[in-house]
């Protein structure tokens, strides 16, 4: 994930968004507060007004909020995404968090993403050692792993088709943890990985530019099969960036469907993928997922 440079009067974007959080919430904690000290005299009732301290509390700034006001106040350097790219992710944010949003790729926009999503589990996937190192150590907070993917972009083509005649890439069949056979879904990742359930899904990386790279397909058939596999209510909601590319616009139209996007906003789709148990009942020998 890569970061622009822009001139110091832009920053406000970034620096705008979490700011109107914290400001709210400190309303919030304010307008609890009264309401206790009401609630204290008028029935004098210790009870009352701790239990108001202990639910404003839930809106009081977190150490990543603050720390990420600072950074984004004093810095040059903001994220790739634009103003309304991030507000279609920055808006579900609000509804669900704290929530569990899992991230491919670490980037100058990782502590906003951590930050937009207080008490919840924001997990950043890097497969550049190097960056990674970097990025870590400036922001030894992030929750981040490494990791290695088996695909080169220039197999994309091959992948597309080959997955057709692999069972265990069907939609009725497809699962990740393990699955060597369908080269498309991501394995040898961290349990974490695996073992979440995850709300939001910001796919942003792997780099997807040159022959080599491991491209986005994996992830993107991956975060198709966790959103069909999803036990909990609602839908999963997966945010793909760089759709103008043939690689990323080819492989959302095949496995997160058109019929699930519900958004988008200059190189952003946003899909908002229903589990399985709530489409119709699917052939067990049919590859196609839209």
């Amino acid at each position: 994930m890569s970061s622009n440079l822009i001139p110091s009067d832009k920053r406000w974007i970034i620096t705008a968004v979490l700011l109107a959080g914290l400001v709210g919430g400190s309303l919030l904690f304010t307008s609890f507060l009264r309401a206790a000290d009401d609630a204290f005299f008028l029935c004098s009732s210790a009870s009352a007004k701790s239990r108001a301290i202990a639910a404003a509390a839930d809106y009081a700034a977190t150490p990543i909020q603050l720390q990420a006001i600072v950074h984004y106040a004093t810095s040059n350097v903001v994220p790739q995404q634009n103003l309304a790219e991030i507000s279609i992710s920055f808006n579900v944010l609000k509804e669900l968090a704290p929530a569990n949003f899992l991230v491919f790729g670490l980037g100058r926009d990782s502590l906003m993403w951590a930050s937009l999503n207080p008490r919840g589990k924001t997990l950043f996937l890097e497969e550049d050692l190097e960056w990674f190192q970097k990025v870590t150590k400036d922001s030894p907070f992030l929750r981040a792993h490494h990791v290695r993917y088996r695909t080169q972009l220039q197999q994309a083509d091959s992948l597309l088709r080959s997955y057709k005649s692999e069972p265990s890439c069907f939609p009725a069949k497809a699962y990740l943890r393990g699955n060597e056979r369908c080269k498309l879904a991501l394995t040898g990742l961290p349990d974490e990985f695996y073992d979440t359930e995850w709300d939001l899904l910001m796919l942003d990386a792997p780099k997807g530019y040159f022959a080599e790279a491991p491209g986005r397909m994996a992830a993107i058939f991956s975060a198709a099969v966790m959103a069909r596999n999803r036990k909990k209510p609602g839908v999963t909601h997966v945010f793909l960036h760089d759709v103008n590319r043939r690689v990323e616009k080819t492989f959302a139209e095949e496995f997160l469907c058109r019929k699930y996007r519900v958004h988008a906003a200059g190189r952003l789709w946003h899909f908002a993928i229903p589990p399985v148990a709530a489409n119709a009942s699917i052939d067990g020998g049919d590859y196609r997922f839209c």
